[in-house]
């Protein structure tokens, strides 16, 4: 306990000599004791903290340094803990809204985070480096004004600055530090500044010295939970991203009041007979008899592909845009193919580049368009779509993407760009096809969606695949794998 005492003082007297150093440059020397003095106080009242608290309470932090909104897993972390009597302090950014179970769970308490930004103006590197100091104790302040939780569960990546700074605390304060591994945040900077980048070699040195000081770790693949520990020394368990039982097959009837909710907002969705009066309630894909009730598909409806994406550097929607085009000229060519509405959904920094792109297509019988969607609803829209397509490239190798596990989850097959431990998910001619271009992943659509409405060939057979062999869902799979961990420490 004294190393590890002595190793806390040294850390904190490393964050406030280098925040005092940054007030000094800016503001003098009178502010730059501020930071020194903060910590000081900070180090002190979490001490008295920690000798009234410990792994008793059944109370867990929930952390991420991201949008809440957009972050399911962490969300479903936090729904799972709950269930089991733990009281759940959910931190991180509010900008999209949670999912309403999460928000109506009397057990989860969201504490909102700000997404600083640093100073604006002088070198790139001293402008990270102040935004890092400035969510470093940002999250300090926030992590130490709660109860001290049993657990600190956190997400990385984003992980600079949150491993060192929750790690300091749970020290401080008693509790178990846990970090679930969705991928590495060095290999994402990689995308934007180059593998040899300082940020890129700082930030993967970071993650390797910080990550080894967790309890416990969780990661998403078997390849990633090697690759942690022949390289970093890190055991970790693997907890597959698995749908909860909201993703579903949707029903003619559910299916409907989506698309005539979306019907208003979109126009892909708005039927092009809805203007007769012979009392139908018509969308592009379903209609509704005024006097049975009845609702029935559209005959002549278009297919329905859908894709979600977070727009970031690690999913290139060019290879689906050009392969729309091909679609194109296929029907144009005079091949018996459906006309064709894709969805995409999501938000990210990309978003506009790609809705540029978009909108300079010239396309007569494929329809774009990139709505965002309640959490609600998103899993409807899968459990109503003909066919799926994910152009996740993990930056590492070593993640899955979510979204194919969703659509999974819908029994929707999927077509999905190959990369290394892509097999762990997606099995070709089986659950759905891998691809490796944008004509391949063009052959695969028409090959595909020629065959709607029929109920017969590959695509129903990889529906059927879905159904028979149904995947374990969320809540069984976290009590197998992570109540165990729990339990293992007598929480």
């Amino acid at each position: 306990m004294a190393d590890t005492n002595s190793s806390v003082i040294v850390v904190l007297l490393i964050i406030a000599g280098f925040a005092s150093s940054l007030c000094f440059r800016q503001y003098g020397f009178i502010y730059s004791t501020l930071p020194a003095f903060a910590v000081v106080c900070v180090y002190l009242q979490t001490r008295r903290l920690r000798a009234s608290n410990g792994l008793a309470n059944r109370s867990v932090c929930v952390l991420v340094l991201g949008d809440i909104g957009r972050s399911p897993r962490m969300q479903y972390h936090a729904m799972s803990l709950s269930k089991h009597g733990y009281n759940v302090s959910f931190v991180g950014f509010l900008g999209t809204k949670p999912h309403q179970d999460v928000l109506g769970n009397e057990r989860i308490r969201i504490l909102p985070i700000s997404e600083l930004k640093g100073i604006t103006a002088g070198p790139k590197v001293l402008r990270y480096a102040t935004k890092v100091v400035l969510q470093s104790l940002q999250l300090f302040y926030a992590l130490v004004k709660i109860d001290a939780p049993s657990y600190v569960l956190m997400q990385n990546p984003p992980g600079l600055p949150g491993i060192a700074v929750t790690w300091l605390v749970c020290m401080l304060r008693g509790s178990k530090f846990i970090i679930d591994w969705h991928n590495y945040g060095y290999t994402i900077m990689a995308l934007t500044h180059g593998e040899k980048h300082l940020i890129v070699r700082v930030a993967k040195w970071y993650e390797k010295f910080f990550g080894v000081f967790s309890h416990h770790n969780l990661c998403v693949t078997n390849a990633m939970k090697e690759d942690l520990q022949r390289n970093w020394s890190i055991k970790a368990t693997t907890l597959y991203d698995k749908p909860p039982l909201m993703f579903k097959e949707a029903s003619l009837e559910t299916r409907h009041s989506l698309f005539m909710k979306m019907r208003d907002l979109y126009s892909p969705f708005k039927s092009p007979d809805e203007t007769h009066d012979d009392g139908m309630e018509r969308t592009a894909f379903t209609e509704r008899d005024g006097g049975a009730g009845t609702v029935s598909l559209a005959v002549g409806r278009p297919a329905l592909l859908l894709s979600s994406t977070s727009w970031t550097e690690d999913e290139d929607f060019s290879i689906l845009l050009k392969a729309l085009e091909e679609y194109e000229g296929f029907v144009e060519g005079g091949a018996t193919l459906p006309s064709l509405v894709c969805v995409i959904t999501g938000k990210g920094p990309q978003k506009e580049y790609y809705r540029a792109l978009i909108d300079r297509l010239q396309l007569k019988h494929v329809q774009i368009c990139t709505p965002w969607l309640e959490a609600e609803d998103y899993p409807i829209l899968l459990g109503s779509a003909d066919l799926g397509v994910c152009l996740h490239k993990s930056s590492s190798g070593l993640d899955l993407p979510m979204k194919v596990v969703d659509m999974f989850g819908c029994c929707l097959p999927v077509c999905a760009i190959q990369f290394q431990c892509l097999h762990e998910l997606v099995k070709h001619e089986e659950n759905g096809l891998i691809f490796k271009d944008s004509q391949e992943l063009a052959e695969q659509l028409k090959t595909l969606l020629s065959e709607l409405p029929a109920t017969e060939g590959r695509l129903a057979r990889f529906r059927r695949n879905l159904r028979t062999n149904e995947q374990l869902r969320w809540d069984e799979s976290w009590d197998r794998t992570v109540l165990p961990l729990l339990a293992a420490d007598g929480s």
